[in-house]
């Protein structure tokens, strides 16, 4: 079900990406851009193709009016139901993404938020190793502007913890070999990490979703999300 929303969206992002690039909305209207331009979109597609218990709660909170503070709040990083960040979330990132720097003004990003929004790490990811690289770098992406940036290796991203004794890494080896989980035991926080040495046709944001058995064991185990994903897991 995941998967085709997921699908689904694609069309209407990519359709506001492209609007984007044209409009090149300014900094001050980003919101009600986004919640005028795309966010028609991501509700039809969702209504079409979302999991019924999805597709009430959106048609609800469409009634209701006020997206567009749904996305001032998700651009801000202010709290709100999860409903709303995931409307807002889906709406704004092709805008985000087709904008890039000119969306945003960060000069000192905090420990482990992104250098171009400030926004918070929604997985890891380790590419294929270089001519001049032996050892490829772990590198972060974004869950609110897509932008990846180079993080170091044993530290976590919530808290900055880098002492290697609290930092346990658990993987499925049999069914998520290329999925493994890195969690903090000094925050209890966590994200998924997806090795594309171990699996090259990985695609990092479509392969965390799959990775939902790794999610619910770290769950158990009391370990949080940094950031829930797209879908609220």
């Amino acid at each position: 079900q995941m998967l085709r929303l997921y699908a689904a969206l694609l069309g209407a992002q990519e359709r506001g990406w492209a609007a984007a690039l044209d409009d090149r909305p300014g900094r001050e209207r980003l919101a009600s851009y986004v919640a005028e331009r795309v966010m028609p979109h991501v509700l039809e597609e969702t209504l079409a193709a979302g999991p019924p218990a999805l597709v009430e709660s959106v048609r609800a909170r469409a009634a209701a009016g006020g997206l567009d503070e749904s996305v001032r709040r998700w651009l801000a990083d202010e709290a709100q139901a999860p409903i709303d960040d995931y409307l807002a979330r889906a709406a704004s990132a092709p805008v985000l993404e087709a904008l890039g720097p000119a969306a945003w003004t960060v000069t000192r990003p905090a420990e482990g938020r992104c250098p171009g929004c400030g926004g918070r790490p929604q997985l890891s990811f380790i590419g294929e190793a270089s001519e001049d690289l032996l050892t490829p770098p772990r590198r972060l992406l974004c869950c609110r502007c897509g932008r990846a940036w180079t993080h170091e290796r044993m530290a976590c991203p919530a808290c900055g913890e880098r002492r290697t004794s609290t930092l346990p890494i658990y993987a499925d080896a049999e069914r998520l070999p290329h999925l493994p989980a890195d969690g903090c035991e000094s925050c209890r926080r966590y994200l998924i990490a997806v090795d594309l040495r171990r699996d090259r046709d990985a695609v990092a944001v479509v392969d965390e979703l799959v990775a939902l058995p790794l999610d619910l064991h770290m769950q158990e185990r009391g370990f949080a999300k940094i950031v829930p994903n797209l879908m609220g897991i």
